[in-house]
């Protein structure tokens, strides 16, 4: 399948040459290929933030759309490099857990291992396998190679620990991603909610207790509620949220990826 558009995303800042060089790689091979920037500010071999952020973004691409990641740790080591599709989605990746939680909403469809000289520049550094791999073989892709011929296929992908939340008395969870402005995305799901009955008349119901401090005000969305509150809402990637309206939930709580989020209904005498 031959594609117009690449996509890259990596943690190597906008001021660096390595973005440069890497679509200078791609448009060498793929003259026709639009390339589009989605971030270069994933925090440095921050993983599990590249992880989040591709799930997040990625389903909202046309399927034919090859994605580049480089945030990558590993590089140099033994460590795979792949061409994965996963559910309709496609992308040229480091295989250490960067697709987790796409693999999450969508099935391994297939994958391979970049391992054809042919699709590589000729010279390979031990130190940038995004220019000197990944971006020569995406270019390739976009003319429609068949993905076969990259290489060995690989049925295993590497995939992060990602936790679950947990049903007892209350419902226990952690937070699994900060974003930009603070807020705290857990891992409690917007279907597990639906499921336990807690969504339904949540306002005054619902608490979530973070760090020790309890919030109780449930709202659909921020505007609803006073400047600087503390509040608890679905994110629109479906994860429940904790917010401080116009002001920063991870530093007001001194919270980040890992704190644990109870969530109690309080008409059942706190049991989800």
């Amino acid at each position: 399948m031959r594609s117009d558009v690449i996509t890259l995303t990596t943690d190597f800042g906008t001021a660096s040459p390595y973005v440069a060089a890497m679509k200078g790689v791609i448009l060498s091979v793929a003259p026709q290929v639009r390339i589009l920037d989605l971030s270069h500010e994933i925090p440095p071999q921050d993983v599990w933030h590249g992880a989040f952020f591709l799930a997040a973004c990625i389903p909202y691409f046309p399927p034919e759309t090859i994605h580049v990641v480089v945030v990558d740790p590993g590089v140099g080591t033994a460590r795979r490099l792949l061409y994965a599709e996963i559910g309709p989605h496609r992308l040229v990746l480091p295989d250490n857990g960067l697709a987790s939680f796409l693999l999450k909403r969508f099935p391994l469809q297939r994958a391979f291992q970049l391992l054809e000289p042919r699709y590589r520049l000729s010279t390979v550094s031990h130190t940038f396998h995004g220019r000197d791999i990944l971006a020569p073989a995406a270019a390739h892709l976009a003319l429609g190679i068949e993905p076969a011929h990259l290489g060995s296929q690989v049925h295993d992908p590497a995939t992060l620990p990602i936790p679950e939340p947990v049903v007892g008395d209350v419902l226990r969870g952690e937070v699994l991603f900060v974003d930009g402005f603070g807020n705290l995305l857990t891992n409690i799901d917007e279907k597990l909610l639906e499921r336990l009955g807690a969504l339904k008349d949540a306002e005054g119901r619902l608490t979530a207790t973070v760090a020790g401090r309890r919030i109780q005000r449930w709202v659909r969305t921020y505007a609803e509620a006073p400047l600087g509150e503390l509040v608890t809402l679905i994110s629109s990637s479906g994860h429940l949220e904790i917010a401080q309206v116009q002001g920063n939930a991870a530093r007001t709580l001194a919270a980040q990826r890992g704190t644990p989020v109870e969530v109690s209904l309080v008409d059942q005498q706190n049991r989800i």
